[in-house]
Order: structure tokens, then sequence, then C-alpha cells
């Protein structure tokens, strides 16, 4: 029963994501993107605060550590996608991001020298087929907006390679409080060094960020990290990887984004190469259990 009632808390997850790439283009039309972050993360800072506050007692420097490095690589993966969407769509935007699932395994890979399975190979192949199908242009070259968001893939990689090593050791809310006011720290930085400094919110702009903050963010990964106790990595991966499909449709509804066949068949690709390169690990553990 724990574990049906994880896995739908994983898909709730993933209809929040896929909503906050719509929230995100909106909040745009009025923000500038650090000025979004450092609300956005200031609002997940304040709220882990408040439910972390017995346990920050007792922090210790590896947790602070630990962390800031997932901070830093939350920071990476938001500020790319949010700059990135300035210069692409919404739906490229979320399949783009999607590919953070693919590149995990070849992150464990060159660090813990864990081996990648034929299939995640081929995941990977199959990725930058639907990249270059989903993303180059007429002439054959990447769109700016295009690069920044895979890039943005690459942070969220790393965030949840860090966090799957880190939450082994140290205490949950802790590193999830550490992580958003990193984040936010970071945000500031960039909002001083670019000069977004003078807030001019519209009503619709406010309320995205809003959902950004409290749903998104701070929701979002406190229901993540639960409902993962109950639901195995693998499993949680490809569920978590809907987000980009929810991302299109909410797009599509309430942007009225065109989406062409060169988008779906790409998009298909895409999404395709997520589920395989994670089917992978299911087909290393059968090989083991056999022999």
């Amino acid at each position: 029963m724990k574990n049906r009632l994880a896995i739908y808390g994983l898909i709730l997850v993933t209809i929040i994501w896929g909503g906050g790439f719509v929230a995100s283009d909106m909040a745009l039309e009025s923000m500038g993107p650090f000025q979004i972050m450092v609300v956005r993360f200031l609002l997940a800072t304040v709220l882990m605060g408040f439910i972390s506050i017995k346990s920050l007692k007792g922090i210790k420097k590896a947790e602070v550590m630990a962390g800031g490095l997932m901070g830093v690589a939350l920071f990476i993966g938001y500020a790319f996608q949010i700059v990135g969407l300035q210069y692409t769509t919404p739906s490229k935007n979320a399949f783009l991001t999607a590919l953070n699932v693919v590149i995990v395994p070849f992150i464990s890979f060159l660090i813990l020298n864990k081996k990648i399975g034929a299939r995640g190979v081929v995941g990977a192949l199959m990725s930058v087929a639907g990249v270059a199908l989903l993303s180059l242009d007429s002439n054959f070259s990447l769109g700016f907006g295009d690069g920044l968001t895979l890039i943005c893939a690459f942070g969220f990689a790393f965030q949840i390679f860090l966090t799957s090593e880190f939450v082994k050791k140290y205490r949950t809310t802790v590193l999830n409080f550490i992580q958003m006011a990193t984040a936010l720290l970071l945000s500031v930085v960039c909002l001083v060094g670019y000069g977004e400094v003078n807030f001019e919110v519209t009503t619709k702009g406010f309320l995205s960020v809003l959902y950004l903050g409290v749903i998104s963010t701070t929701v979002c990964y406190l229901l993540q990290t639960a409902c993962q106790k109950y639901v195995d990595e693998t499993k949680a991966a490809i569920i978590l990887s809907m987000e980009s499909v929810f991302g299109t449709i909410f797009s599509i509804i309430i942007l009225h984004e065109i989406i062409t066949l060169r988008m779906v068949i790409g998009s298909a690709v895409i999404l395709s190469a997520v589920v395989i390169s994670n089917l992978s690990e299911i087909q290393e553990e059968m090989e083991e259990v056999t022999q």
C-alpha cells in the first residue's frame, strides 16, 4: 500500500514540475531570471528552515559541505534552465532537461567506476539523436537556448547523483535546507551581478513565482524524498522523467504552443532514451542474481 501511494506521490511531483516550466515562462514576462530564482529559493529556504529548525541545532560541518555541493549543482541546473528558457520554447526546455536522467549513470561511472549496461549506452546514443531532432535548426546548428538547457541537464544530473550519495549519510531535512540556502546565496550574487535589483512584478508573475517557490520547490523536494523511501531508484527515475511530458502538455494547453511533427518525434526518442537508460539497471541486477 505504501509503495503504491509513493508511486502516486512521485507522479504528482512530475505533474507539478511539468507545470513549473510554464510557470517559469509566465514569470519571465515581468521578472528577470535571477529575480525569479531569488524569490523561489528565498521562499524554499524559509519554509525548509521552519521544517528543519530542530535538526539545525546539531548541524555538522560534513552536512553543510554535502548540502552546499547539492545546492551548487541545483543552482546550476535552475540557472541555465531559466536563462535558456528565454531563448527556446517551454516544451524543448522540458525535454532537454530530462536528459539529466541519462547523464547520471555516466557520472556514476566516472566518479565511482560503476558499470554502465548496454542499454545505458543505447539510451545515450538515442538521447543524442533525439536532441538533434528536437533542437538542431535548419542549418544544423544548436540553438543558444537549447545549449544552455543542455548545461542545465548536467547540473541536475550532478544534483541527483550527489543527493543519492549524501542522503545515505546525512539528515535529509538538513541537506534540503542547506541546499536551498546555497542556491539562494548564489542567486543573490548573480542578481546583483546582472543588475536585476529593481523588481516590477505583475500579479501573474507573482503568482507564478509563488507556485515555483512553495509548490514546485519546497513541496516537491519534500514529497520526492519521502516517496523514494518506498520506491527503488530505477522506478523513481523512470517516473520522474515524465516531468518533461507534463511540461509539454501544459505548454500546449496553457501557452498554446504549436507542436511540429519533428518535435514530437524528437521528444519521443528522448523519452525512450530516458526509460531505456534506467532499465539497464534492472538488467544488471537480474544478471547478478542469476550468476
